[in-house]
């Protein structure tokens, strides 16, 4: 009886190469793009435009590097699709959190949606350090006219999407953005506070001083 008619359906036999070997699975061109930006997104975090060869990111994802180059036309163009991703993150983090204040589900302290919203970007930094890390290469490398130009345009369009999620004032989004810059160096360098007497600068300091 053929497993048509028995009702049962046979598993799917794997392709076998001639020489009695597996042959590997064929990626679509969507799917391995997909995951070079995010190969990328983790060595450009480490090594910025300049210093990261696309070699590493190609051997991150198992193809040889002539197969990068047929997705993105050179390496800046993969550069700025890691940082397309990196914004992206961060508006959707933004936006989860303006949810949040929306749906009644934000911590009690907080007393609007930015507040929420500013919260969540600050989790994100310590869960993330590679979208962390690349914010501060994707401004590094602005001495790249087009590189520059691409990440004020995301900057600007990050903005208008805070105003828009949380209504709030000039004067509140400036010290919101502010802070939030000071959060990226905070935990870049791995400490929660920046202010001047903090604990980990008086302790730097006095490291220096002869005993």
């Amino acid at each position: 009886m053929t497993p048509e008619l028995s009702g049962k359906t046979r598993p799917p036999v794997p392709a076998v190469a001639s020489g009695g070997e597996q042959t590997r699975r064929r990626v679509p061109a969507a799917e391995r793009r997909e995951e070079l930006i995010s190969a990328a997104v983790h060595e450009f975090a480490r090594g910025g435009l300049h210093g990261t060869a696309v070699e590493r990111i190609a051997r991150r994802v198992g193809v040889a590097q002539p197969y990068v180059f047929s997705l993105f036309s050179n390496k800046r163009e993969l550069f700025l699709a890691a940082i397309e991703r990196s914004f992206q993150r961060v508006a959707e983090t933004f936006e989860r959190g303006a949810a949040e204040y929306r749906d009644g589900r934000a911590p009690a302290e907080c007393e609007d949606a930015l507040e929420v919203m500013g919260r969540a970007y600050k989790e994100l930094l310590l869960s993330d350090r590679d979208h962390l890390m690349l914010q501060h290469q994707s401004y590094a490398a602005c001495d790249d006219e087009v590189v520059r130009a691409y990440v004020r345009h995301r900057y600007a369009e990050l903005v208008e999407l805070t105003r828009e999620l949380s209504g709030a004032e000039p004067e509140r989004m400036d010290d919101f953005f502010r802070h939030g810059m000071a959060l990226n160096v905070a935990a870049a360098l791995g400490v929660e506070d920046l202010s001047v007497g903090c604990d980990w600068v008086q302790d730097e300091l006095r490291a220096d001083r002869p005993s």
